[in-house]
């Protein structure tokens, strides 16, 4: 079991090393658009909040919030992140390491359908649920694959097939209770695309329009009663 982790780990570097190493700064400076201009909206300055499957760290590293707590299994992600940022280097599916009602925001992007199963899915949900405080709130983007057809599967890490309503039906079935559910908010990835200038990514964010249009990924944000 421990040489199966180990490995899994050293796959994780080395795909995702591949995969992201040649657009890192750029990928930065988008996520620094997108939470300045969107995402910071529905993180209270003063929260605590983990972002699970952070990958290199571009939205904890870059989010304003008082607490970070980063978690993920690729052992590199511990070196992306902000001296600020306490890592969890763990399956998101085993018990957290983080006390009942210590979050007020889950937040997880481009990750779920990473997971393993159904099964891992609703686990890593009902531990972001006993680990919200009253009011906290999960955020979860990902690409629906209504939207993006047969290239959801171009990644070789890609297992569940998920739409904003399937993630919806989880979140709810959790105990979550829906704020937002969005089926076409950004383009599905910025892998192997063109580096358009970052201005672009600020103007199409101000038209909920143009969403409609070149939208693949969803947005669920849902709450703890």
């Amino acid at each position: 079991m421990l040489q199966c982790q180990a490995q899994t780990r050293i796959e994780l570097e080395t795909m995702y090393s591949n995969r992201f190493e040649d657009s890192e700064a750029y990928r930065g400076r988008a996520w620094k658009t997108l939470i300045q201009h969107w995402f910071q909206r529905h993180v209270p300055v003063d929260s605590a909040v983990l972002d699970v499957g952070c990958g290199y760290g571009q939205f904890i590293n870059n989010v304003v919030c008082t607490r970070k707590y980063a978690m993920d299994l690729n052992p590199v992600s511990r070196r992306k992140l902000n001296p600020e940022v306490t890592f969890l280097e763990q399956d998101c599916a085993s018990t957290w390491r983080l006390p009942d009602n210590s979050l007020d925001v889950v937040f997880s992007s481009n990750f779920f359908e990473h997971l393993g199963s159904k099964a891992e899915f609703a686990e890593t949900v009902r531990e972001a649920y006993r680990c919200l405080r009253k009011g906290g709130r999960i955020i979860a983007m990902g690409p629906n694959i209504r939207f993006v057809g047969g290239a959801y599967w171009d990644f070789f890490d890609h297992y569940l097939a998920l739409t904003e309503l399937s993630v919806k039906e989880c979140l709810e079935t959790a105990g979550f209770r829906s704020e937002y559910v969005l089926d076409r908010f950004l383009p599905y990835t910025m892998v192997n695309v063109p580096q358009y200038p970052i201005f672009l990514l600020r103007f199409y964010l101000r038209m909920p329009f143009a969403w409609k249009w070149f939208g693949r990924q969803f947005v669920v944000i849902a709450t703890k009663p």
